[in-house]
């Protein structure tokens, strides 16, 4: 048996984190199983086995871990061919718990060929059909298949699927919302996704489309949950008003309603402050509420040749999993040093934590090739990782951003609190109280009274991209990725896939 870390047992009653998974290194978990696509002699002493680098694997994973989220718009949608890259995803456990994004953003890439406000459009049409499917046969829980309000803005994004308005957005989007409620079936449960710009278009969005997860208005095909884009993800002014209008509306209703996701949230201090947000819904509301949230940055963060290596959860601080670049340097590919040893020596990082992966290996088992050494196709190259090497820091990454996060929960707990959810100057400033006392009200014009009165507070609580609070509210949010590598990294809930897939080629 091997020695587990079992991050499923100890996520307790916090927010869930769903690491976004790459389909780079799925296919490592998957084409491992029916074929040696690691030949033994590569895979490291310490990890002899693929599935300890499953997380989604109980019996056999390292760290095992119940819940992540796969997007559309990086899987092989035809369930019925076997396809081994898929197998991670496909034939997981069945505790786990997978939230399958729709593809919004390939949509708006045009990497999905289609003009998605001409309702006519065959190659639309095709694509939807092949989404709902695909979500039907492999998950817990799927995403409706939303167009982004920032499409429009972007001309690029707008000529590539026919999206040039406001209203081409809402108006596509509600025709995929009939599409998934006309078709949907089997036990996949469908969040209901929330986009907007800013406070105005949220709130205009909201109005539109909460009649698809009213039972009423729908019974027995009506969405199950929530999914949270734009703005809706990252002001915290603006989730709480939507929270207090969908207890009031009946659209939170337990056994009913039971599941928020927030896109793309990667800041350390919005884990304790979700985690605040469904301990108090739940106290007042709905005992089932859960929230979620993924981002992508221990893949992402890996590509860009960055490595987690310290947490930094201190009081009155700012919180962040710290990265920066790490070895690759190929006269390490002798060197019988443990991976941690070796880049802590040699000062390539001051600090390094090391993950149920990393603890198991030397620094050789990543900068594999040596001085002379050719690749797959006869030549020399300038680097010292082969493709695996990435899977293996990934892994790591992934392990990284879990811990931080239920670690940042723990101290939280602990009465110690990141910076901007607390104020060293102001009692009244205490982001945990006035969330309690937006819930505990049961009225929807006294929440909605504490939430304005405490504008300033949001304001402070900074999310992952955009304006936040009154800034907000009639000024169009900011569409931007913010990168501080020797600290953390934020980034949308989606991004260009190809610097992932350009490693499937490394060595080449």
């Amino acid at each position: 048996m091997i020695e587990q870390d079992d991050l499923t047992a100890k996520q307790q009653d916090f927010a869930i984190f769903l690491p976004a998974i790459s389909s780079f290194y799925a296919s490592y978990i998957g084409r491992q199983r029916t074929s040696q696509y690691v030949k033994q002699t590569r895979m490291p002493p310490g990890i002899p086995d693929m599935e300890s680098m499953n997380w989604l694997n109980p019996q056999k994973g390292l760290f095992p871990y119940r819940w992540s989220l796969y997007s559309a718009g990086h899987a092989n949608l035809d369930l019925a061919k076997t396809d081994p890259k898929e197998d991670m995803v496909r034939n997981r456990d069945a505790s786990t718990i997978m939230l399958a994004d729709s593809g919004g953003f390939q949509i708006a890439k045009g990497v999905w060929p289609g003009r998605w406000a001409d309702f006519t459009d065959k190659k639309a049409e095709a694509q939807r059909e092949k989404v709902l499917k695909w979500q039907m046969g492999i998950a817990t829980y799927g995403m409706t298949m939303d167009i982004p309000t920032w499409t429009f803005r972007d001309p690029v994004a707008a000529q590539a699927c026919g999206i040039f308005s406001y209203d081409d957005a809402v108006n596509a989007t509600r025709y995929n919302n009939e599409y998934w409620i006309a078709n949907r079936y089997g036990e996949t449960r469908i969040l209901n996704v929330l986009q907007g710009g800013n406070h105005a278009e949220a709130d205009h969005w909201y109005d539109l489309m909460k009649a698809y997860s009213d039972p009423q208005r729908y019974p027995d095909r009506h969405f199950n949950g929530w999914g949270m884009g734009g703005q809706n993800m990252c002001d915290v002014h603006l989730v709480l008003r939507r929270l207090v209008h969908l207890i009031h509306d009946g659209l939170l209703e337990p056994g009913v309603h039971d599941w928020m996701h927030f896109l793309g949230t990667s800041r350390l201090e919005w884990t304790v402050l979700l985690t605040d947000i469904q301990r108090a819904v739940r106290q007042y509301a709905n005992p089932r509420f859960t929230v979620s949230f993924d981002c992508a940055s221990p893949f992402l963060a890996t590509a860009n040749g960055q490595l987690y290596h310290s947490i930094l959860t201190e009081n009155r601080s700012k919180w962040s999993y710290q990265m920066a670049a790490t070895a690759d340097d190929k006269r390490y590919a002798t060197d019988n040093r443990s991976f941690r040893d070796a880049v802590m020596q040699d000062g390539i990082h001051a600090q390094f934590e090391d993950s149920p992966i990393s603890a198991r290996l030397k620094i050789r088992d990543v900068c594999i090739y040596r001085p002379g050494d050719k690749n797959k196709i006869g030549k020399e190259g300038t680097t010292s990782w082969d493709s695996f090497s990435y899977a293996l820091m990934m892994g790591h990454n992934v392990w990284m951003h879990i811990e931080a996060v239920q670690r940042a929960n723990r101290q939280y707990d602990l009465g110690i609190a990141p910076d901007m959810m607390v104020h060293p100057n102001d009692s009244n400033f205490d982001a945990r109280r006035i969330i309690d006392q937006v819930f505990a009200a049961r009225d929807r014009s006294k929440s909605l009274a504490i939430i304005d009165d405490h504008a300033k507070v949001w304001e402070r609580v900074v999310g992952t991209r955009g304006f936040t609070g009154r800034r907000a509210v009639n000024a169009h949010s900011q569409f931007n990725s913010l990168f501080d590598m020797d600290e953390e990294i934020e980034m949308n809930e989606e991004f260009d896939q190809s610097k992932l897939d350009q490693l499937e080629k490394i060595d080449e």
